[in-house]
């Protein structure tokens, strides 16, 4: 199934407000990212048109979901490279979904490899490639972009097992399109994928100089937390892996970006920032706004110090589901 099709705004939206001091000058750069464009959905085009730097150094993690056919993939991508100083891309689940109509068939690994190459002819930073410093004023930083997939460990509540987690939600009509649509070839399942990808990236990890602080940045959240503020607990299974759960602990972490949920907000956990930075579909952010820009600052962090307690910063009420179409 194709994401749903929207009509375009009644005009395009306003260019992106820079986070933080506007009067930050040419050439100091800064960190920013955004997930979740969904470039093919018509409303969202003009979104992607309307991403402009404020600097001409400035760098932005593009964290999934930018679209579904690598060709719409290759133009948001294109697009952003030109624009800004480095492009950190890392792959949400509609990349790696394999429609009926798209002139690209491949599948599972064989069409992120595809992806790969396409961002690497672009000059867009993968996964695969080494971790790439920007150069902050306190001193370089690590981006990390992470491919992890999920693991269905986040089940719905009251389940105990993967089949049990999958019953809940078909009987409720919550079911992800990954299920249809995201071949995890030539692995047996999409867990199994998952696992092998968090063995992978956990050793790479732990390979980096723990003197130089990480920007964890994927698509899927790397804890749970965030996820209990979704309308429909059900879809939390298709949402990332209890593997990372201590990660942000483990290794020296000082931010770490993820979206997919579409509820874009900043929490804190064991005193780490994590930023949900997604636009999501026009129907979600034309209820909502982009109340905190469309591109997000994550370096230099200019916001509120870490809270005390691990808690988020955004109440509950602010509850929402990338839905069955995500």
């Amino acid at each position: 199934m194709t994401p749903p099709s929207d009509p375009a705004p009644h005009g395009a939206p306003a260019a992106v407000p820079a986070p933080g001091d506007g009067r930050r000058q040419q050439g100091a750069g800064r960190l920013l990212a955004v997930s979740d464009l969904h470039a093919a959905v018509s409303g969202n085009r003009p979104i992607v048109e309307s991403l402009h730097p404020t600097s001409d150094a400035d760098w932005l993690i593009v964290a999934g979901d930018v679209a579904e056919r690598p060709e719409d993939i290759r133009w948001t991508l294109g697009l952003l490279a030109e624009r800004f100083a480095h492009v950190i891309w890392t792959p949400g689940n509609h990349e790696l979904w394999t429609l009926a109509k798209d002139p690209v068939q491949l599948r599972g690994q064989a069409r992120y490899d595809h992806l790969v190459e396409l961002c690497r002819d672009l000059g867009v930073t993968t996964p695969e490639d080494p971790f790439p410093l920007w150069p902050g004023p306190d001193g370089p930083v690590a981006i990390a972009p992470l491919f992890l997939l999920y693991d269905y460990t986040f089940r719905a509540p009251g389940t105990h097992t993967k089949e049990e987690s999958l019953a809940v939600a078909h009987e409720s009509g919550i079911v992800c399109n990954d299920e249809y649509l995201l071949h995890p070839d030539p692995y047996p399942t999409r867990d199994d994928w998952c696992r092998a990808r968090v063995a992978t990236t956990a050793r790479r990890l732990a390979e980096h100089d723990p003197e130089i602080p990480l920007v964890l940045a994927g698509h899927w959240p790397l804890v749970r937390e965030p996820t209990s503020v979704m309308w429909y607990p059900e879809f939390a299974q298709w949402c990332g892996t209890e593997l990372t759960a201590d990660w942000h602990r483990r290794f020296n972490v000082t931010a770490v970006v993820y979206g997919h949920l579409h509820i874009p907000r900043t929490t804190w956990y064991d005193g780490v920032r994590f930023e949900e930075v997604s636009i999501g579909y026009p129907r979600e952010w034309r209820e909502r706004g982009h109340p905190r820009g469309l591109l997000r600052q994550i370096l230099p962090y200019e916001g509120e110090p870490a809270p005390p307690a691990r808690t988020d910063t955004e109440p509950s009420a602010q509850r929402s589901t990338p839905g069955a179409s995500s």
